[in-house]
């Protein structure tokens, strides 16, 4: 039969994910001797802490890791019960919690459990693009609100009374600290939008996976507020643990049944010895703080400074690790704007329509989880490219 024949699926016609294809294309400008300046991707700079690096050399001594339960080591599991009664003074069991390969797994594993083919999952515009590419692939489909100004860049109700006078809503994914944006959703109105996805049957997944990386405003679990949402985080950006590939859910008693038998057939377990990592990690505050007190230091001298460069209007700056900048006053095309200035200034950073289809060749985003130096580097650098 003719090769012709052998075709991938429809379900595997996804966008590409472009702020790896912007780290591709500076990493091949880096072995032609180039040096660039990194800030298209959400990874931190610093290591995993010391403590969860100390436990994975004790773990590799002892000589054998192996499967554990699905939903993970209990000592985990336990762990993170104290976590959200320490943090967020919530009570929550360790057996409606998981552990998962990353928080991707956690979105894989809640997609499936919750909802049936062709069911409509509302999504913020902008946003993280995997969330779409992942419904699409699994034969979901993503109906993303354009949220602006008026709203704080967050959703609201109202959206989804818009949303809904064209179909039925099964699911809303929210996160706040939002990618790319750093805007997290004020508490009341996180409150107001979880509260009526209560009252009209709408699953609430939290997309956490940015909480302790806040700098202004109050940081806020869906947790707190409804026993229904589901909660999805991981050790990748506040404790640096982005290629240990651990993360977790806490999951409304009714899904963890089912997320747990998926599971097993997808993964079988997270990897044991990321899973003892991640335990020590959860210890680590003062170590993890002071990697936040850096994070704050780039923030506050890119917030002053890019103005200064022309880069004057930048979305709300709350949390994570990014800054959104409008760049109409330069270009309207965001991926030709990139790409010149990768290959003029030696800067990396990830055109807006990576996370915005319709508005974002108007926006790129700049990641300042690196080091302080680099940071100055780039300003000076941009400084130049924007005259």
């Amino acid at each position: 039969m003719s090769s012709s024949a052998f075709q991938p699926s429809r379900r595997s016609d996804v966008a590409p994910f472009i702020a790896m294809d912007v780290l591709s294309e500076a990493a091949r400008l880096e072995a032609e001797g180039r040096r660039i300046v990194h800030m298209e991707v959400g990874q931190p700079s610093a290591p995993a802490p010391r403590a969860a690096l100390e436990a994975a050399r004790r773990t590799l001594d002892h000589g054998r890791l192996g499967y554990t339960e699905a939903l993970g080591l209990r000592s985990l599991r336990e762990a993170l019960a104290s976590h959200y009664r320490r943090t967020y003074g919530v009570d929550v069991p360790a057996g409606r919690i998981m552990a998962t390969t990353g928080s991707s797994a956690g979105f894989n594993l809640a997609f499936l459990a919750a909802f049936d083919p062709g069911a409509r999952i509302v999504l913020t515009a902008p946003g993280y693009p995997a969330y779409r590419n992942i419904l699409k692939a699994l034969g979901l489909v993503p109906v993303e609100v354009e949220v602006g100004e008026a709203s704080r860049w967050c959703l609201t109700p109202a959206h989804l009374e818009e949303v809904r006078k064209e179909g039925p809503v099964a699911g809303v994914l929210v996160a706040s600290p939002a990618n790319p944006t750093g805007t997290m959703m004020a508490a009341d109105a996180l409150e107001e939008l979880i509260r009526y996805c209560d009252d009209e049957g709408i699953w609430f997944i939290s997309d956490e996976i940015y909480h302790g990386l806040d700098y202004a405003g109050e940081q806020k679990s869906a947790l707190e507020i409804s026993g229904n949402a589901i909660i999805i985080n991981s050790f990748s950006k506040y404790y640096c643990m982005t290629g240990w590939r651990i993360g977790w859910m806490v999951l409304p008693e009714q899904l963890v049944r089912p997320i747990e038998r998926i599971a097993q057939s997808l993964y079988i377990s997270p990897p044991e010895i990321s899973q003892i990592a991640a335990t020590a990690a959860l210890d680590a505050v003062q170590e993890l703080e002071a990697v936040k007190a850096g994070y704050a230091s780039n923030r506050e001298l890119l917030v002053n400074e890019l103005p200064r460069i022309g880069l004057d209007r930048l979305l709300p700056v709350d949390g994570a690790f990014y800054i959104y900048a409008d760049i109409s006053g330069f270009s309207q095309d965001s991926l030709a704007f990139a790409r010149t200035m990768l290959h003029d200034a030696g800067v990396a950073a990830t055109p807006g329509v990576d996370f915005d289809p319709v508005r974002g060749h108007e926006f790129i985003r700049f990641s300042f989880a690196g080091a302080h130096d680099d940071m100055k580097d780039a300003i000076e650098r941009l400084s130049g490219f924007l005259r």
